[in-house]
């Protein structure tokens, strides 16, 4: 048994003489000891960092108008070229107007006979008047030709409104556009017998300058959002999600009386000038709204942090050029960079590419200098 047991031990000691030979010494030593690792670091910056909220919007002309006849006749002329842009007052449309303009003669016409019969009437009733009094004619006469002369008065009251009627329904021949914006494609052709009031429009203008942009956002904003609105004007903008674009600027013009129980959400509406007209009806944006600013935020290149059990940390080389592990707290992200709230102060220099190659206490030797990789400009000009 005694000689079993030496040969185990002897055995145990061969093998852990053979994983000591296997290791080189640099790892023997420990990390401090090992070549510099390469990598590419950033230093971090102090900036002033919006807060932003996004959401995809979708853009509404500001004023929609179907525009119909108010009469009934033949399309005669039509004015104008598909997708123009027009001023209110401009004349779109003509119909027919010789019907109308026959009616409205007649109604002159009805007038001016009753106007004439008026005037005898009441001339009669004067000469009566004088002779009741004398006891020359009967009251009952009397009362008979008062009551012709206010019966004439009445008929010309009428025929005047039926002439205002019929030179209204005339100028109704002539359709104008009600708002400034941009025509539509043309419905109705020239010839065409339309109807008054019809369901079809003959044309349709969209008010695109200015324009709205409707969206929604979280119920768990509307607080921060409520408190910005009292502060003043707030700011956002709307761009295409493919991007490439300088984004539009605008402002909120409206937030909505309750939050959407179904989705959880409250509606916003903003104004944007769109002197450009680079928004337009029906279209998909993405819109940014900027709720405040955080003045002075230590930021670092968002590829720096790393995550771990504890939360996120990040590798800050030391003076010695040493790396050390740092646990942060993060903040808002905005662009390719993050807010750090805490663990970190502007200046230090983080580890951005390469960390997978860290460990506590590794020397690291830098690829690019510091400047080259800095937490850039400030993103406001």
């Amino acid at each position: 048994m005694k000689h079993t047991e030496a040969l185990r031990i002897l055995a145990c000691c061969a093998f852990a003489g053979a994983l000591l030979g296997a290791c080189s010494p640099e790892e023997a030593k420990g990390p401090a000891s090992r070549p510099p690792v390469p990598v590419v670091v950033a230093t971090a910056g102090s900036k002033t960092v919006p807060v932003q909220l996004r959401a995809v919007g979708n853009v509404k002309a500001r004023r929609t108008v179907a525009v119909k006849s108010r009469v009934g006749g033949e399309l005669a002329r039509v004015l104008f070229r598909e997708g123009d842009e027009i001023k209110a007052g401009d004349v779109l449309f003509t119909i027919d107007p010789r019907p109308f303009r026959t009616a409205l003669e007649q109604a002159e016409a009805m007038l001016a006979r009753n106007l004439a019969q008026q005037e005898n009437a009441r001339e009669e009733m004067r000469r009566y008047e004088g002779l009741v009094a004398q006891g020359f004619v009967s009251r009952q006469e009397y009362d008979k030709v008062r009551t012709e002369a206010v019966s004439f008065a009445g008929a010309v009251r009428a025929d005047r409104a039926a002439v205002e009627e019929a030179r209204l329904q005339l100028e109704y021949c002539t359709i104008r556009s009600p708002i400034a914006g941009r025509l539509g494609a043309l419905l109705v052709n020239e010839g065409n017998l339309v109807k008054a009031n019809d369901d079809n429009p003959l044309v349709v203008i969209h008010q695109i300058a200015p324009i709205d942009v409707v969206f929604s956002l979280s119920e768990k904003y509307l607080p921060q959002i409520r408190q910005a609105l009292a502060a003043g004007a707030l700011p956002l903008t709307a761009a295409s999600p493919e991007g490439g674009e300088t984004p539009v600027a605008g402002t909120v013009s409206f937030l909505d009386n309750a939050v959407d129980s179904s989705t959880g959400t409250i509606a916003l509406k903003g104004s944007f000038a769109n002197a450009d007209r680079r928004l337009w009806p029906g279209e998909f944006v993405q819109v940014v709204l900027t709720l405040r600013e955080l003045p002075q935020a230590t930021v670092i290149p968002t590829r720096a942090l790393q995550a771990g059990q504890q939360g996120s940390y990040i590798f800050v080389v030391t003076d010695d050029n040493g790396a050390e592990v740092r646990p942060v707290a993060t903040g808002i992200a905005y662009g390719e960079e993050t807010v750090i709230s805490q663990g970190l102060r502007p200046g230090e220099t983080v580890v951005v590419e390469g960390q997978q190659r860290l460990a506590p206490g590794a020397r690291v030797s830098i690829k690019e200098p510091a400047a080259q990789t800095a937490a850039g400009e400030s993103p406001r000009s």
